[in-house]
């Protein structure tokens, strides 16, 4: 799909460069920048939901677990 965007004459400059320097097209530093970007905040939201969970949750162990824990730390070297 094509399409139009405005950027500031500076970016634009530096992509271009960047662009050459990599020995791809503007078009295909566009995608892979965006495609990088989208992940980046594709991940951010999954740890909000995740710290969502996790602070509606009891974050204790049961006694057992811990005394488990606390048994496996005493003979483990850290």
């Amino acid at each position: 799909m094509k399409t139009a965007i405005s950027l500031p004459d500076e970016l634009f400059s530096s992509a271009d460069s960047l662009a050459r320097k990599l020995g791809i097209s503007r078009s295909r530093l566009f995608v892979v920048a965006l495609t990088e970007y989208l992940a980046k905040h594709r991940t951010a939201k999954v740890t909000e939901r995740l710290n969502a969970v996790y602070a509606a949750e009891p974050s204790q162990l049961d006694e057992p677990v811990r005394r488990r824990q606390r048994r496996i730390a005493a003979r483990s070297e850290w």
